[in-house]
């Protein structure tokens, strides 16, 4: 829609011209060159530049969260870095993707579609080497050879993990639930779209041990179609800071969710000489400090944290929790 001016507008502008300010030629000049962009339409290019700044960036938390995951998983430093954030057709990208390699197919509910973790000899090789107990080595070019089905496996399980790390890194834009769908290793046997669909292409780099990897992240336009408007560098600054404090939350509580702990119930003291000590026998009763009607400490690795009285769980001992105590003050359950 053309734009409309209003008459205090129009009444400035024959002023400007009135007085000379606006030369009323140049101004027919401007309007009468044509204004033609080059348009491939094989090609279209329909992620913006901010919206690929927002991919890099996104993916830039990505590969920080992959290297302390991996470096964890797989007791040993391991680096991962963005290389480049670009837009290609599907096409371009199949033929850029050499064999052998990985690619898994994944879903990203509840988007409809699927997206691509493409990863090459040089990061699965010694990926699966150190999943089986060795240094993490790379086999030599001449050896490259097709994975076997226990390796399929153990790789479909690492990538799954792998998602779930994509997923939070994208959860300050949206929260979607990856799904492997299939692994395949001849991407020219891969054509999930359109070979003329445009794509965002993810590439990232890795170092493991001596090995240089790669992994390329492939993203239809049409699976982020629904959440492109999304993709601003706005959107995504205006989301970070409190998500991100969340999602530090919500991992640090699941990786000491398995993490075990002693826990030890105080039923109380006494004390003795060493000749009581030395003379005690079966049956024989000690007088405790502990009060029949006081709660019992109880200490977790050694540190008093809670009160709680003593009884059974079926045929088991067990406490139950009165009182949490929070740097040296007891709140009440």
């Amino acid at each position: 829609m053309e734009e409309v001016l209003s008459q205090a507008e129009i009444d400035m502008l024959l002023n400007a011209m009135s007085s000379g300010e606006m030369d009323a030629e140049e101004i027919r000049k401007e309007f009468s060159q044509e204004k033609v962009r080059t348009y491939d339409f094989r090609r279209p290019n329909k992620f913006s530049k901010d919206q690929l700044r927002t991919l890099h960036m996104i993916h830039d938390h990505f590969a920080r969260l992959l290297s302390n995951f991996l470096s964890a998983y797989l007791r040993t430093s391991i680096q991962i870095k963005i290389a480049s954030v670009d837009q290609l057709t599907y096409e371009d990208f199949i033929l850029s993707v050499p064999t052998p390699t990985l690619m898994t197919i994944f879903s990203m509910e509840p988007l409809n579609g699927t997206a691509i973790l493409e990863t090459n000899p040089a990061f699965f090789f010694p990926t699966i080497d150190l999943l089986f107990g060795g240094r993490g080595t790379m086999i030599d070019e001449k050896d490259e050879r097709e994975l076997t089905d226990i390796e399929r496996t153990v790789l479909r399980k690492l990538n799954a993990k792998i998602l779930d790390n994509l997923a939070i890194a994208w959860s300050d834009i949206f929260e979607f639930t990856p799904k492997i769908e299939s692994l395949e290793t001849n991407p020219q046997f891969n054509q999930i779209i359109s070979p003329s669909e445009t794509v965002a292409l993810v590439t990232l780099t890795s170092n493991i041990g001596s090995a240089e990897g790669y992994m390329n992240i492939c993203l239809p336009y049409i699976t982020l179609e629904a959440v492109i408007s999304k993709l601003s560098a706005q959107y995504w600054f205006s989301n970070t800071a409190s998500k991100q404090q969340e999602n530090y939350v919500k991992l640090a509580r699941k990786n000491l969710s398995n993490v075990p702990v002693e826990v030890t119930a105080v039923c109380g003291e006494t004390y003795i000489t060493v000749r009581d000590f030395l003379q005690l026998q079966k049956g024989d009763s000690l007088i405790l400090d502990q009060p029949v009607n006081e709660d019992l400490d109880i200490l977790i690795e050694g540190r008093k944290k809670m009160k709680a009285q003593p009884g059974l769980k079926g045929n088991n001992l067990a406490v139950q929790i009165t009182a949490v105590e929070i740097e040296g003050v007891v709140a009440d359950e």
